[in-house]
């Protein structure tokens, strides 16, 4: 009954200041994708969405959970810093780039799957859902499989959730010291030059895949949330939809 008086207010408050954007729509057309977006900026009301009924659904985070979950290893001390080693199990995985010795910002880069099941194993399953309830991600659910229930499991968010919980983010506003905010933060750099700094995460449950963050630019911060229906093939779409909807917006 909480999560769902929840959503009904969201989706009071989401549709009071969004309309069904068309050039995103048109985006979407033109990369057959069936998904949504969500882009609203920092320091005004301005809003923009594509399929606002997707956006307040919930789906299966996928790695794009590794941004709170790097903030619960930190916090945790599972590991101490993005430079820390983790020690690679020399077990080869399909993936190239998982062969070999990580640390926090190979990690998130290359969305070592082995390593967060490493320090989820660790922190169990019940401080999992102590955090989940204090940062208010989602809908505070875990399931059986602690090792990869981010990929598997009952935990779901949505787009618009996704916004709310990166602006916590970026605001200091989530239960956790500093220095390991600060650490995310750095270790979540896509993309940097004179003009804009792109934070960014993406993720893919086999079916569903994600790429949120926020970009900053002269003194304007944009958060965005991007889900949709996604085969292996078609994983160059989720970061290529949001690159293209803040060119048609005039952000980049």
């Amino acid at each position: 009954m909480y999560f769902l008086k929840i959503i009904v207010i969201l989706l009071f408050v989401w549709e009071s200041v969004f309309a069904n954007d068309k050039d995103f729509e048109q985006i979407f057309k033109n990369s057959n994708i069936k998904g949504t977006f969500v882009l609203a900026s920092l320091e005004s009301k301005e809003k923009y969405i594509y399929n606002r009924k997707r956006a307040l659904t919930q789906y299966i985070p996928a790695s794009t959970f590794k941004i709170p979950n790097t903030l619960i290893s930190l916090e945790e001390k599972i590991i101490n810093d993005e430079y820390e080693t983790i020690q690679w199990d020399g077990k080869i995985r399909d993936y190239e780039p998982w062969n070999k010795d990580q640390n926090l910002q190979t990690a998130i880069a290359v969305s070592c799957v082995w390593c967060y099941n490493r320090f989820a194993k660790k922190i169990g399953k019940e401080k999992y859902l102590e955090y989940l309830q204090k940062m208010d991600y989602g809908n505070h659910k875990v399931g059986e499989h602690i090792s990869k229930f981010w990929l598997t499991g009952d935990i779901k968010i949505s787009a618009v959730q996704q916004i709310e919980f990166l602006q916590r983010l970026y605001k200091n506003q989530l239960p956790f010291e500093q220095k390991n905010i600060d650490i995310l933060k750095k270790i979540l750099i896509v993309e940097q030059n004179d003009n804009y700094i792109i934070r960014a995460k993406s993720g893919w449950s086999g079916t569903i895949g994600w790429y949120v963050g926020y970009i900053q630019k002269s003194n304007r911060v944009w958060f965005f949330a991007f889900n949709g229906e996604i085969s292996k093939e078609q994983l160059i779409y989720r970061k290529q939809i949001v690159m293209d909807a803040l060119k048609i917006k005039n952000i980049l």
